[in-house]
């Protein structure tokens, strides 16, 4: 059998090889790797493409989080609610400008912030929702918007794995106050390095996300604030600039081979697919299945992942321990049993490879090796 890896971004790469050697030569030619036209070019193309007003571009998604934050003046004393179940820049960003992050949990069936728990954990000290479009599938955004237009709160949507996702007609990254994104090179829309950028409808909050990006300063050598140094280089935007071409038809590939691995994995017992809400349209960023155990512990998933990647088939655990039992949070008062469906789901995910140029064949190795081991 042949290694069959997460993803392999090589084969992406030489669809569009002649295209990337191009444009980074001409940018090479030009001289303007920080800043300048290139930049400003992806800026207003992303805008567009997710449905914005405004793009700020930024050094990674985390960055994106941050300054969404610090523009907001979300700060100590304030409170955030946000997902337990996530990657840590979520919840990191919320404790880095000195909020304290409120876990909800999740729902089973998308691994997304339970939108019907959120009033209950909405105290006088709410400043906003930060929420996490995980695996490319979007929140259930319609119940959630109008939870926090009642309440007053703001919502930041963190779709650093679902862009090009899309609720009730709307791609994420549109519907809230801001839109977070990641390009690091594993997401849907990747660069060749980090990269990030923040969505919004609000002129006057991009130039305050503009002003902190650029260490405070809103003219060279004058600085309003402490802020930080986080800028997308040129390099990076103009391969973005080819990559954003070709999103849509990647997504669609994704979405392909998902549809695929649900007819393939229908007839296995003991393995839950993952599910899309009605009204959300899901880009795949992951393919994430939970492994049923009766154990109620990790031994049946972490056997089957050592079986496929004995096999050469590569599987991977995203995330095997809820944000809210991290040693960093310990402080916050959670136990064990607080949030019980996200660390259900962390002992049970399961990440099959996914990317848009996974075969048939490959996949078919994939579920019959799962088939072995059932």
């Amino acid at each position: 059998m042949n290694h069959i890896p997460p993803l392999d971004l090589s084969l992406q790469y030489h669809t569009i090889a002649q295209e990337v050697e191009a444009s980074v030569l001409a940018l090479l030619a030009s001289g303007r790797y920080i800043n300048g036209p290139v930049v400003a070019e992806f800026e207003q193309q992303f805008a567009a493409y997710i449905g914005t007003k405004e793009c700020v571009s930024c050094n990674s998604g985390t960055d994106a989080l941050y300054l969404a934050l610090r523009a907001l003046n979300i700060g100590p004393g304030d409170e955030v609610i946000t997902t337990p179940f996530t990657f840590f820049a979520t919840s990191e960003t919320i404790s880095r400008v000195g909020a304290t992050p409120v876990f909800v949990d999740i729902v089973p069936e998308t691994f997304n912030l339970d939108v019907e728990r959120l009033e209950a954990a909405i105290t006088e000290k709410t400043r906003g929702i930060l929420l996490v479009h995980l695996y490319g599938q979007p929140v259930e955004m319609t119940r959630l918007m109008a939870i926090a237009n009642q309440h007053n709160l703001a919502v930041i949507e963190d779709c650093a794995q679902s862009t090009g996702a899309i609720w009730a007609g709307q791609r994420v990254g549109s519907i809230g106050y801001m839109g977070c994104f990641s390009f690091f090179p594993t997401k849907n829309l990747g660069a060749f390095g980090d990269g990030g950028a923040v969505t919004t409808n609000d002129p006057a909050i991009a130039a305050q996300m503009r002003i902190l990006k650029e260490h405070g300063a809103s003219g060279r050598y004058y600085h309003e604030s402490v802020g930080i140094n986080s800028r997308l280089d040129a390099l990076q935007a103009a391969i973005l600039q080819i990559k954003l071409r070709y999103l849509d038809f990647w997504n669609d590939r994704r979405r392909a081979i998902a549809q695929n691995y649900h007819r393939l994995l229908a007839p296995l017992a003991g393995i839950v697919p993952p599910q899309e809400l009605p009204g959300g349209q899901g880009v795949w960023n992951q393919y994430t299945i939970r492994v049923k155990s009766q154990e109620n512990n990790t031994q049946r998933r972490d056997r089957l992942q050592q079986q496929l990647n004995e096999s050469g088939i590569a599987a991977t655990v995203y995330y095997p321990l809820a944000l809210h039992l991290q040693p960093i949070y310990q402080g916050l008062g959670y136990a064990l049993g607080d949030l019980a469906i996200a660390e259900q789901a962390s002992r049970e995910v399961l990440s099959l490879p996914m990317f848009p140029e996974l075969s048939e064949e490959q996949q078919q190795e994939v579920v019959y090796s799962l088939k072995s081991f059932l």
